[in-house]
């Protein structure tokens, strides 16, 4: 039945499904495991099928449209105002099929199983930098205890190395073998941290898309496979601005009676590729900052009159529209000139 909407609660082992005509009217509700869900649907007509985006709703959406049926994902925080009082697995099934049938619902688009792929192996990359962090600042607290201070950053670590191996160093040596296994973990990370990075650069040297997006100032491989890897179609918004506030980077609004009232920027959106915009307009900002900034610029004024960071917010909203402009045209970055282009 063309006109059968069918909400699915996903789960780890039991499923929780709403059938219910386009007009409302409840043709069933069942709990099924996954094995019984997957010959339920198999069973049953090409229908629409209702996901909340969650892990594993990708994979889900695959398997329901290589039965034949139309799947759409809905972001959880659309659906939970159509939530009936209690909340649990049945009123969650139902609260998906009431969310679909509202006419403004925006939906989400299921990933890719090479999107889901690249995605996979950026966390990665982002998993183990944030533990070797975790190790250098730990040899640094160490170190600290026992009277040795070094700055923040990883430029410090050949200096934390040389004191650990000098053999006139005041540290007990049990501390001196604490400090060496740390430093071999740090090693370790690294060292698959740069096959991480070889690996990506392969991927978007491969990547007619991401190559475009290279061309654009600020924006690396690692950026450019992050939009790939986390961005939807970006046929999918009306216009740049969209796409800026889809990745948090646009004023809160909390206006009333026809009082604008804008606050800092939303961050509620993709959080990856908002960081590493912001990160590569920083770089602009500080590479600029060596260069000539035509006097009267967009650029300019905002630099005269706001702080830097701020400032690189501003300009990782313009490359958010720029890159939504480059990839719906089919177009390379306009101009390279950095002066002109801000």
């Amino acid at each position: 039945m063309k006109d059968m909407m069918i909400g699915v609660d996903l789960a780890k082992r039991v499923f929780q499904i709403h059938g219910a005509l386009m007009t409302g009217e409840v043709q069933f509700r069942k709990k099924l495991t996954r094995v019984q869900f997957r010959m339920f649907m198999a069973k049953q007509e090409p229908g629409l099928v209702i996901f909340e985006a969650c892990g594993s709703a990708s994979y889900w959406a695959r398997e329901m449209e290589a039965m034949g049926h139309e799947v759409k994902l809905i972001a959880p925080l659309y659906v939970r105002p159509f939530v009936k009082r209690q909340k649990n697995d049945a009123a969650d099934a139902e609260a998906i099929v009431i969310a679909a049938r509202q006419p403004e619902m925006r939906f989400v688009t299921p990933k890719t199983v090479e999107q889901q792929a690249r995605a996979a192996l950026f966390r990665g990359r982002e998993r183990l930098v944030r533990q070797r962090t975790e190790d250098v600042n730990a040899l640094r607290a160490v170190l600290y205890e026992h009277g040795h201070i070094f700055p923040i950053g990883l430029g410090q670590l050949k200096r934390m190395e040389m004191l650990v191996e000098d053999e006139n160093c005041d540290l007990p040596a049990m501390i001196r073998e604490e400090c060496r296994d740390l430093l071999s973990q740090i090693a370790e990370k690294t060292v698959r941290i740069i096959a991480r990075d070889k690996k990506l650069k392969e991927l978007a040297a491969r990547s007619e898309t991401a190559q475009r997006l290279q061309t654009m100032p600020g924006v690396g491989p690692l950026t450019a496979l992050a939009v790939e890897a986390f961005g939807p179609d970006m046929e999918q918004f009306k216009r740049g601005r969209d796409f800026a506030a889809w990745l948090g980077l646009v004023p809160r609004q909390h206006s009333s009676g026809g009082k604008e009232r804008l606050g800092r920027i939303s961050k509620a959106g993709q959080a990856d590729i908002r960081r590493l915009l912001i990160t590569g307009a920083m770089s602009r900002l500080n590479w600029l900052g060596q260069q000539k900034i035509s006097e009267g610029s967009w650029l300019a004024r905002m630099l005269a009159r706001k702080p830097k960071m701020l400032v690189a917010v501003a300009l990782a909203n313009k490359m958010a529209r720029q890159i939504w402009a480059m990839l719906t045209k089919n177009e390379n970055y306009a101009d390279p000139a950095l002066a002109a282009a801000v």
